[in-house]
């Protein structure tokens, strides 16, 4: 499989940079705008990995590519672990940022300080579609296509709320979330130290050895 394309499951451009930061020039990347065709798959699963899984299943078999999904979200001791998985839209719709963190401030308003821990938490997952052989395998004349490999990795950041937003970079809740051991938010941190420590940034190298033995073994991976 060497020479060949991955595909991240997104149509997020911040995702695609941080990504592609990570996996340096040896690997092709593209996000979905290069398939206009494939679809945005709701993420309807209770944790991260099943959402992860259901979008790299699904754009590795529209594409026929490797395809790389990740599901990630702000968890909250306070508020019992949400928003979750439904951090993308906890205030009812997909991708308002703004609106997210506004509400989240506001659930915990009333809650003390030391007690404004919180994680970042990123599921990742790598699907290479199954390839049909060139030659019949013994006992399966029919030739048919060896089912999908499949590989999914979680990677977390612990750390803490703060009241008020700061900084402009990153997206999401990045504005209020301070990493132990760290005195800036990840949205004020470069996005070279952001990726060092980050729950995405952790997820993706752990599956950058399946990503570069899938691209790189003559066998197509472990």
């Amino acid at each position: 499989m060497a020479g060949g394309t991955l595909v991240l499951a997104t149509r997020s451009p911040g995702k695609l940079r941080e990504l592609g930061r990570i996996l340096g020039p040896r690997i092709p990347l593209l996000g979905l705008d290069a398939f206009p065709p494939a679809p945005d798959v709701p993420e309807t699963g209770a944790t991260f990995e099943e959402n992860a899984l259901a979008k790299a299943r699904a754009i590795a078999a529209r594409t026929g590519l490797p395809a790389v999904a990740d599901d990630s979200g702000l968890c909250v001791n306070a508020l019992r672990g949400m928003p979750g998985v439904l951090s993308a839209r906890w205030a009812g719709r997909h991708g308002d940022d703004k609106a997210n963190l506004d509400l989240v401030l506001a659930q915990v308003a009333d809650v003390p300080d030391a007690r404004l821990r919180a994680r970042f938490v990123c599921a990742a997952a790598l699907v290479a579609p199954g390839r049909r052989p060139d030659r019949p395998a013994p006992g399966r004349p029919d030739r048919l296509s060896p089912p999908p490999r499949e590989w999914v990795v979680t990677g977390q950041l612990d750390g803490r709320l703060i009241r008020e937003p700061r900084g402009t970079g990153g997206f999401g809740y990045d504005p209020i979330f301070v990493p132990d051991g760290h005195q800036l938010t990840t949205a004020e941190m470069t996005p070279d130290a952001k990726d060092a420590i980050s729950h995405r940034g952790r997820a993706f190298r752990a599956l950058l050895t399946f990503i570069t033995a899938l691209f790189e073994d003559p066998g197509g991976g472990p």
